[in-house]
């Protein structure tokens, strides 16, 4: 018996294959699709801030997620895609959360900016370990935190240390957050053939097995407790 120990094959990033290519596509439109919510959700959440430097910092918040959706539908027209062609398939998924997780006030819409989209963005950096470098760095550019995680932090806190019966409530939100989150992370995952294949390993991907899949979904949910903890509230 042999003791060499199986491996994965390395991945193979050329955009000259329909499939990779396909996948390329795939994660380029749902998280174009996930920026254009944002900024929309953000401009939102701004007419229920309650001050005027609160309801400024939420402006440049979402001016910041405009600007991602431009750097993520660049990419798409230079790869010679039509951008709303390709964010199409990931509306039902995205709009299913946002319908889901609408938020009744100006901490809720926090919470979910902080807790809930960082749930889709830890999923995207995870598939970005599995494309080629440059997909990988705009990924990586457009998710960098920007500012929003100390605001939310920071407001949130301030929030609960003026009345302490505020955290109770934000933190049954935040459990929601996190089921919906992974639900609408799972659904895109494996509602497209291309971009689940480079996910869980097709053939030549380089992606995850199952195993690690699971893991994968661990990670997430252990991600979130952090959140959850950073921002005073019980996971």
């Amino acid at each position: 018996m042999s003791d060499d120990v199986p491996t994965r094959p390395e991945p193979h990033h050329d955009l000259s294959d329909p499939s990779y290519r396909a996948a390329v596509v795939d994660l380029l439109g749902a998280l174009a699709y996930g920026e254009l919510r944002a900024f929309a959700q953000l401009a939102k959440d701004s007419e229920l801030a309650p001050t005027l430097a609160d309801t400024s910092a939420l402006a440049i918040l979402a001016a910041h997620e405009l600007r991602n959706f431009t750097l993520l539908t660049e990419r798409l027209r230079a790869l010679e895609v039509n951008a709303e062609d390709a964010m199409q398939p990931f509306v039902e998924a995205v709009d299913a959360f946002h319908a889901r997780t609408s938020s009744s006030n100006w901490l809720e819409g926090l919470v979910k900016a902080y807790v809930g989209e960082g749930i889709a963005q830890d999923f995207y950096r995870e598939i970005a370990n599995y494309v080629d470098a440059d997909t990988k760095a705009l990924v990586l550019a457009v998710l960098e935190d920007q500012g929003q995680a100390d605001f939310a932090v920071s407001a949130v806190r301030q929030a609960i240390e003026d009345d302490a019966r505020v955290a109770g409530r934000l933190a049954l939100w935040g459990r929601r957050l996190v089921g919906e989150a992974i639900t609408q992370a799972q659904r895109v995952g494996v509602e497209r053939d291309a971009l689940g294949g480079l996910l869980v390993g097709a053939p030549g991907s380089g992606g995850a097995d199952l195993a690690e899949l699971g893991r994968m979904f661990v990670r997430l949910t252990d991600e979130h407790t952090r959140r959850m903890e950073r921002l005073g509230l019980s996971a």
